[in-house]
């Protein structure tokens, strides 16, 4: 079989599923997505895709739209467009999970800057302003008052995307300094990990310092990671909890998971784990 891996960024995580694939004796080729355009009213593909696309790009719109594209053509794609366009929108993401009964952070929305002092208000201070739509911990703050609220909406207002004038608030979790990461690989966790923040920073992500560590996932978590994973269609993804008072909290699933940070603390190939996957999904 063929397996073709669609990036936008070629990161180590991709070098490593390219090695591992070639272990397994599947053929691979890297296809990167900048270099193509597409018939999308044609009936089927001219860049010549293998039995299954494994979806790697960082954009989260680039990611949604190739999919998309592929599966119009009957192309097998992991993950689906279902599941990359909920894992990337913050805003779906968290609707989810409450809906479903998965405890996440308290999350307002507002539509516009003149009703976001009443949003973060009723929320209460402090808050976490998120983009809809992002990564890395990029274009995240913490507003503690009234005044760096206003400050961190006067510079979004000043920016011409228009998805930048509303807001996704989020209650500031009381919690330790780390999260937890649960790389999840059809219905499996494979790899778990606490990322520690680093210094004062309060955000856990790898992009920002945090290092890591791995642990046993208890019966609890591994019940809710499990259930997150599931909720929003499976695959292969990352689940980002939280200790809360209340318990386990779920706070994000990124569907183009980065495991460089998790495969440094963890004894099993991550990637291994995840073509091993791909072959089963495309002999099904």
């Amino acid at each position: 079989m063929k397996l073709s891996i669609t990036f936008d960024r070629l990161r180590q995580e991709e070098k490593w599923l390219v090695l591992e694939a070639k272990k397994l004796g599947c053929t691979t080729e890297l296809v990167d997505v900048k270099n193509l355009f597409f018939d999308v009213t044609g009936k089927k593909p001219k860049n010549g895709f293998g039995d299954i696309v494994l979806q790697r790009c960082i954009s989260y719109y680039r990611s949604l739209f190739l999919t998309r594209i592929l599966e119009n053509f009957g192309v097998r794609v992991i993950n689906t467009s279902k599941v990359s366009e909920v894992c990337g929108n913050k805003l779906i993401t968290s609707m989810m999970l409450a809906k479903a009964g998965i405890l996440t952070p308290k999350t307002y929305v507002s539509l516009s800057s003149e009703s976001v002092t009443e949003a973060a208000e009723a929320l209460g201070y402090p808050v976490v302003m998120k983009p809809f739509v992002g990564s890395w911990g990029r274009m995240i703050s913490l507003a503690k008052d009234p005044q760096t609220l206003g400050t961190i909406v006067e510079l979004k207002e000043s920016l011409a995307n228009p998805i930048e004038h509303m807001y996704y608030l989020q209650e500031f979790v009381e919690r330790p300094p780390r999260d937890i990461r649960a790389i999840v690989v059809g219905g499996e966790i494979v790899a778990s990990v606490y990322r520690n923040a680093g210094g004062d920073e309060w955000r856990t992500n790898v992009a920002r310092g945090a290092t890591t560590s791995a642990f046993k996932p208890d019966k609890e978590l591994t019940e809710i990671v499990l259930k997150a994973a599931e909720l929003v269609g499976g695959g292969i993804l990352g689940v980002d909890a939280m200790e809360s008072k209340e318990g386990y909290m779920i706070h994000e699933v990124n569907n183009t998971v980065e495991f460089k940070g998790a495969q440094a603390a963890s004894k099993d190939k991550i990637a291994k784990k995840i073509v091993e996957y791909v072959i089963r999904s495309a002999k099904q």
